[in-house]
C-alpha cells in the first residue's frame, strides 16, 4: 500500500511549486488531480491541473459519494475522487492531495494512516509580495486572500509535519526527507523487502 498524504497551504506560500518539484524528483508518488467548479487559469489544463466541471455536474458526483473530500473556496468547489485514491494507493503508489486544511480534516477521519503536512511562507510580508507578483488579482481579492490565508494559518498545529518555505530548495528537500521517512518505517520495509528478510532470518 502506498501513503496518502494531505498537503495544505495559504494561496501564495508556494505549495504547487513545491509538489511539482517533488514529482519530478521522487519515483512512486503521484498527485491526485481534483474536481473543481472554478474556471481555469491561464496555462491550466482541464485533466492534468484540475478535472473542471460545472456545478451541476460536481453536486451530481458529490451525490453519488464520489468524493473523499470536498470543500467550499472562494466561492468555488472542490472534491477528491475516492476511488482513485484507493486505486492508486493500492498499487504501491504513494499519493499527494493538495487540499485546505477542512479537506484534510475530512481525509483524517476517513482515512486516519493519512500523513498531514502543513507549509507555511517565512512572513506574511513575502505572502503578499507572492500573492502580488502573480498580477492575475486586483488589490480587493488579495486583501481577501489575505484574510483567509491567516484563517488557514492557524491550522498548522493539526499536521504531522511543518515545512517553512523560504529557500525554496530547502523546503523541497524537507519535503522529500518526511517522504523517505515514511518509506523507511518498520511495517512497510518489512512488506517491500520480505523474501530479503525471509533468507537473512532462515
Amino acid at each position: 500500500m502506498g501513503t496518502l498524504y494531505t498537503i495544505s497551504a495559504p494561496s501564495g506560500a508556494g505549495k504547487t511549486s513545491l509538489v511539482a518539484a517533488l514529482l519530478k524528483e521522487m519515483n512512486g508518488i503521484q498527485v491526485s488531480v481534483s474536481h473543481t467548479t472554478r474556471a481555469s487559469r491561464p496555462g491550466e489544463v482541464d485533466g492534468v491541473n484540475y478535472h473542471f466541471v460545472s456545478t451541476e455536474q460536481f453536486q451530481q458526483m458529490l451525490a453519488q459519494s464520489a468524493f473523499l473530500e470536498h470543500a467550499q473556496v472562494f466561492d468555488n468547489f472542490y472534491g477528491t475522487s475516492q476511488q482513485w485514491v484507493e486505486s492508486t494507493l493500492s498499487k504501491g503508489i504513494d499519493v499527494i492531495l493538495e487540499i485546505d486544511w477542512q479537506g484534510a480534516e475530512q481525509v483524517r477521519k476517513l482515512m486516519p494512516d493519512t500523513v498531514s503536512i502543513f507549509i507555511l511562507p517565512p512572513s506574511r510580508q513575502a505572502l503578499r509580495e507572492r500573492l502580488t507578483q502573480r498580477g492575475q488579482d486586483d488589490e480587493t481579492i488579495i486583501a481577501r486572500r489575505m484574510a483567509d490565508a491567516v484563517a488557514e494559518m492557524t491550522h498548522f498545529v493539526e499536521g504531522d509535519y511543518l515545512v517553512i518555505n523560504d529557500d525554496f530548495n530547502t523546503a523541497l528537500n524537507e519535503l522529500k526527507q518526511i517522504i523517505a521517512c515514511q518509506r523507511l518505517q518498520l511495517s512497510r520495509q518489512q512488506i517491500r523487502h520480505q523474501s530479503l528478510l525471509a533468507e537473512l532470518l532462515q
